[in-house]
């Protein structure tokens, strides 16, 4: 069980930093009647690209910090938290698994290190899931808002899926090590 732990623990922090890394939490829609696509953009929270004819891929870092829209700057404070949060706890796993086969002195120390990686685990789950969620919901909100031109809808990329994926690894990880 800690085995097993371990390694949706270790997949989820993988997918908790590919997630935040990944340009694609929004995608462009095409949802017009025009068949011919020239260009797909791609919105993330370090940067926007735009791909085009599935040839070129230009990607541009934001230029200011301080010009983010404020949930955009709370999604990269939270994914960043997250992604700390995650090495840590993954850590704390490892010590914990390693010492509870190696000693069998102190079950109670070692139980310390399980517990908390289990916590943690459960709280960078919780972390990751707020803000692709967040985003999740106001993409699908406003692809379906009438007041929102065509050019402006987005879809969900691949980001979010990811993120969804590692948040429900962690808090499976962290449940596996709360219960031991």
């Amino acid at each position: 069980l800690q085995i097993t732990g371990l390694i949706f623990g270790g997949v989820g922090m993988v997918g908790t930093l590919a997630a935040t890394l990944m340009p694609q939490w929004r995608v462009s829609a095409h949802i017009d009647s025009n068949i011919m696509v020239f260009e797909t953009i791609w919105e993330g929270l370090w940067m926007d690209c735009v791909s085009h004819l599935g040839i070129r891929l230009q990607c541009k870092f934001y230029d200011s910090v301080l010009a983010l829209p404020p949930p955009l700057e709370v999604f990269r404070a939270l994914m960043c938290i997250a992604v700390i949060l995650s090495i840590v706890s993954f850590l704390l796993a490892i010590v914990g698994v390693k010492y509870t086969h190696r000693t069998k002195e102190d079950p109670q120390f070692i139980s310390i290190f399980i517990l908390a990686a289990g916590v943690a685990f459960l709280l960078t789950g919780t972390l990751v899931l707020i803000p692709v969620s967040w985003t999740g919901g106001s993409i699908i909100h406003d692809f379906y808002d009438p007041k929102v031109p065509i050019p402006l809808k987005r879809e969900l990329g691949a980001a979010l899926y990811v993120g969804w994926v590692s948040s429900v690894l962690l808090v499976t990880a962290g449940a596996m090590y709360c219960s031991f």
